[in-house]
Parts: structure tokens; sequence; C-alpha cells
């Protein structure tokens, strides 16, 4: 297999669709371009093999087979490897985790825009009304997912599941713009920043020296 992502420093879609071909346990090669480079942007107007997905990463090649969307790809490799390596195998909280993941994947546009992902920075900004409204949202579902099914480890359903592939970036721009949470969901975090392939797209991040500047907003903290 191969997947095509983004930035990892500021390209939170890439970073699901990253973790979920790491929780499928399948190879695959990995390809990072720079979505705000010029080589990108010509190869986005060419026919071929990039056009299915608009141009838009992240992007599975896997044969003859092309998926993009993260979801969709998370889904794809759950068909390949079993759904019980990325979903709670209980009803109800497959039921909630699905839920939850949708929700991510269709909702909290004020957070996106507030507070775009920047793992290299530490800054802060003038959170919006909006954006509260969604913090405050997402921390009910990690409170409640925590309280009802986390028993069984550190994540939102004990072990690591698309639950947590998904609201990992939302962990990163909590970090990075200081977002204050209380002691469960302070320490989802840190089971999250720790995770081992969370530290090696973190490193992978740190390392880039792209920068596209719409993303560099607010101030340093």
């Amino acid at each position: 297999m191969k997947l095509i992502i983004g930035n990892k420093n500021y390209s939170s879609w890439s970073l699901r669709g990253w973790l979920a071909a790491k929780q499928s346990g399948l190879s695959f090669e990995e390809l990072t371009v720079h979505i705000d480079g010029d080589d990108w942007q010509a190869m986005k107007q060419q026919q071929g093999e990039f056009q299915p997905s608009a141009g838009k990463v992240p992007v599975l090649w896997d044969g003859d087979t092309v998926v993009w969307d993260s979801l969709a790809m998370l889904e794809y490799l759950a068909d390949k490897v079993g759904r019980d390596r990325f979903w709670p195998k209980a009803d109800e909280a497959r039921g909630m985790a699905r839920a939850m993941v949708a929700e991510m994947h269709s909702s909290f546009l004020p957070l996106r825009r507030n507070c775009p992902m920047n793992i290299r920075a530490r800054l802060a900004v003038e959170l919006q009304d909006a954006t509260k409204a969604d913090i405050v949202r997402i921390l009910g579902l990690w409170a409640e997912a925590r309280a009802r099914f986390g028993k069984g480890g550190p994540y939102l359903f004990g072990t690591f599941s698309a639950a947590d592939i998904f609201y990992a970036p939302v962990v990163a721009r909590f970090v990075t713009y200081g977002i204050g949470v209380p002691g469960f969901a302070q320490a989802y975090m840190e089971a999250i920043w720790d995770h081992e392939w969370m530290q090696t797209w973190i490193a992978g991040a740190l390392a880039e020296e792209w920068t596209i500047s719409q993303f560099e907003v607010g101030q340093e903290a």
C-alpha cells in the first residue's frame, strides 16, 4: 500500500489517515507532500492517479484501489484486517464510538478555523463563543466515553480505537493553544500525546521546514 499525506505539522486529516494505517498493522509506503508547495499544486492539476481525490490528502493506494477521505480509509482498512481492531466489540460502546467519529468528521468547524492544527507552535488566541461551545461538546463526549467504556485502559474506549484516531488532532490543538481541560481530559490527552505513533508523528512535524503562514495564527504563548 501507498499513503500520501500532507504536512505533518498542519494536516489533521493526514494524521487521522496515517494513524488508521498504523492501526491496521499492514505495511505501507509513506509519501509526504507540501500541501502549499508548487509541486503539489501542479500535481493536483494533472490527470492521472491523483485525480480521484480532487487533490486532497490523505490518499491511500492498495493495488488498483484508491481511497481518499480519512474515514473512508479507516473503514476500508477495517474491512481488510477485521473491524474489532478499530471499533469496540460491545454494541453500546461501538455505537457511541461510531457516533463520536461521525460527529468529529462532520462538525466542529469553529474549532478547526479558530485553532488550526500547528504541532510545532504554542500559541494564544481569543476563543470565539462557537469555539468554546465546540470544546465543551468535545469534553462532554470524552467524559461520557471514559466513564461508560474507558475502564480497560487510558483511551476513550479503554484500548486505542477509531475514536482516538479521530480525536488525536483535537488533542494536538488543545496542546498548541493551551486549552484548559479537567483532570480526566488532561490524563487522556497525555495518553494520546505519549503514544508511540503520536511521538513519531510529532517528531516528523518538528523536523519539517515547510511553513504555511495562514496556519501561523495568534501570538506566541
